[in-house]
C-alpha cells in the first residue's frame, strides 16, 4: 500500500510484520506505526473514501487476507458488533498518536527513544537469558523517523542507554538488559 492511493481493499495480518510510514518533503520517512499479525492495514482509506495516509512496508515476509472495499463495508454493515471492534481499535490509535505528540512536546530525544524501545519490547520482544531481545530488524535511522529525531541525536541516545547498562545494540539488534530501567528513562 501506498501513501496517496486510493482504499480499494483492506488487509489483515496474518504472519509478518511491517512498518506504516510517510514521506516528509525532504525525502525522510516518518514511522507511524508496527503492525503484525491480527492488525488491519488501510480500514481508514475504505471507510472515509479518502487516499491512504502512509506506505506500508513489510520487514519479513508477511501473509495477509485480502478484503475488498465493498466487502468491508457490507461486513460492517451487516454486523454492528464488528463497528464497535474496529471503533475500539481506531480509538487506541488515535490514543496513541495523542500520548505521542504530548511525548514529543514534553521529553528529549534520549526520552523517546526510551519510549519506542520500551514499547518494542513489550510487543515484539523475546526474553532470553541476555535480556529482552526487540526481535525487529530496525535501523537508526528508522528509530529516528520514529521519534521524530535526527539519526545522530538517536545514535547519541543509543550510546547513553548502553552506558547505562539498560540495552546492548547489534547492527539492527537491539536487547534490553533493564526494561524497568529503561521505562524510568522514558518517563
Amino acid at each position: 500500500m501506498y501513501e496517496g492511493q486510493i482504499g480499494e481493499e483492506v488487509f489483515l495480518i496474518e504472519s509478518g510484520r511491517v512498518k506504516v510510514n510517510s514521506a516528509i518533503q525532504d525525502g525522510r520517512e516518518v514511522i507511524l506505526r508496527f503492525c503484525g499479525p491480527g492488525d488491519l492495514l488501510g480500514e481508514i482509506s475504505v471507510i472515509d473514501d479518502e487516499p491512504r495516509s502512509g506506505t506500508v512496508e513489510a520487514l519479513e515476509p508477511v501473509e495477509a487476507l485480502a478484503i475488498s472495499a465493498t466487502d468491508f463495508r457490507g461486513f460492517l454493515e451487516s454486523h454492528p458488533a464488528a463497528c464497535l471492534i474496529l471503533l475500539r481499535m481506531v480509538t487506541h490509535r488515535f490514543r496513541d498518536a495523542d500520548r505521542k505528540r504530548i511525548e514529543f512536546a514534553a521529553s528529549h530525544t534520549l526520552g523517546r527513544v526510551a519510549a519506542r524501545l520500551v514499547e518494542l519490547a513489550e510487543r515484539y520482544g523475546e526474553a532470553t537469558d541476555a535480556g529482552i531481545v526487540i526481535d525487529l530488524r530496525l535501523s537508526q535511522e528508522e528509530l529516528a523517523g520514529w521519534t521524530a529525531s535526527s539519526r545522530e541525536a538517536v545514535a547519541k541516545a543509543l550510546h547513553t542507554l548502553r552506558d547505562l547498562e539498560l540495552v546492548v545494540t547489534e547492527r539492527r539488534r537491539i536487547t534490553v538488559l533493564d526494561l524497568e530501567g529503561l521505562a524510568r528513562q522514558a518517563a
